[in-house]
């Protein structure tokens, strides 16, 4: 398969922002390398590069909160990328909320307006 050249950081990475197909709520932001990249086009499974464990991890592999990517779209730069998903276990937040943006700045405090499925 040929996959787009798409423009890695200095660590190899490009940001993937996670949407609902349906919806357009936007679930995660995460990171991609080359191999993460090219496992999701090819299994249609969201898999990612984990920055702190340094290691690749298909999403909901141990949650069962996984992402079955509909679409993918690449920036003008080539360098993010926008997978358009079904998610499917509820929670696409590894705190148990549906989307990883659950809180609001208001008044200068954090306020949760997500919901945990």
């Amino acid at each position: 398969m040929n996959l787009p050249e798409l423009k890695y950081d200095a660590n190899g990475l490009v940001p993937a922002i996670a949407q609902d197909a349906a919806t357009g709520e936007v679930l995660m932001l995460a990171y991609m390398n080359e191999e993460a990249f090219r496992q999701t086009v090819e299994s249609g499974y969201a898999t990612y590069y984990s920055r702190s464990r340094k290691e690749l991890w298909r999403k909901g592999t141990t949650s069962l909160h996984y992402q079955l990517v509909k679409e993918i779209y690449l920036d003008c730069d080539l360098d993010a990328v926008l997978l358009k998903v079904e998610q499917v276990g509820g929670a696409a937040c590894h705190t148990g909320f549906r989307s990883c943006f659950y809180r609001r700045l208001r008044d200068g405090g954090l306020e949760v307006v997500g919901e945990k499925p």
